[in-house]
C-alpha cells in the first residue's frame, strides 16, 4: 500500500515539474512564432479552379 503513496507522489512531482517547464517556456517566448509572418506573403495562394465549358 506504500508503494502506491510514493507513485502517487512522484506522479505529482513530475507533473509539476512538467507545468513548471511549460510556464517557463511560455513566459520566455519559446513558442513566439516569428519566422511565418514575416514570410506568409510569399507563400502562394490556392490557385482558383479553372471553368471549362
Amino acid at each position: 500500500m506504500s508503494v502506491i503513496f510514493i507513485l502517487i507522489g512522484a506522479s505529482l512531482l513530475l507533473a509539476v515539474g512538467f507545468l513548471l517547464a511549460f510556464l517557463w517556456a511560455t513566459h520566455s517566448g519559446q513558442f513566439d512564432d516569428g519566422v511565418t509572418p514575416s514570410i506568409r506573403m510569399l507563400m502562394d495562394d490556392k490557385q482558383p479552379s479553372k471553368k471549362t465549358k
